[in-house]
């Protein structure tokens, strides 16, 4: 037999409570890497080198915040404008999403994360430009996190 979850477990998985889900589980960051995507969100960063890490306005310390999940989709808040500069130059590769209290580039099997691709189109979060320059400002225009239900 299959595990299905209904819509409504999915949003309030994605939405959490006090302790958990993309709405509150903590103050969201999300750094931009070149290279490979580690193998699972647990793995360090390796060797990748960190390109930008994506803020409120780009101001460096105002977490991410999502909108309300529906339908079993979690989106970045449209309120929100969510930037980076370019710390080096390099090519964008993949993301990692993390909260407060975790380094992020290390190992880790307790710390809330998402890891993704990136690209120009097709890819887990598509930016305009994969070619990030030194202090070049990029902008995430849209981000969702999708949860199977089936």
């Amino acid at each position: 037999m299959t595990v299905r979850l209904s819509t409504g477990l999915v949003n309030k998985m994605l939405d959490g409570g006090a302790s958990g889900g993309l709405k509150v589980a903590g103050s969201w960051f999300m750094n931009i890497y070149s290279g490979s995507q580690p193998a699972d969100a647990n793995t360090g960063a390796g060797s990748a080198t960190i390109l930008g890490l994506v803020t409120k306005d780009d101001d460096g310390v105002t977490a991410l915040t999502f909108d309300a999940a529906a339908a079993g989709i979690s989106s970045k808040a449209a309120a929100q404008v969510w930037r980076f500069h370019g710390l080096t130059t390099g090519t964008a590769g993949w993301f990692r999403l993390w909260v407060t209290g975790d380094t992020a580039a290390s190992d880790s099997t307790t710390h809330p994360r998402l890891d993704g691709s990136i690209g120009t189109s097709g890819a887990d979060l598509n930016i305009s430009n994969t070619a990030i320059v030194t202090s070049a400002v990029t902008t995430v225009d849209a981000f969702t996190v999708t949860l199977p239900r089936a």
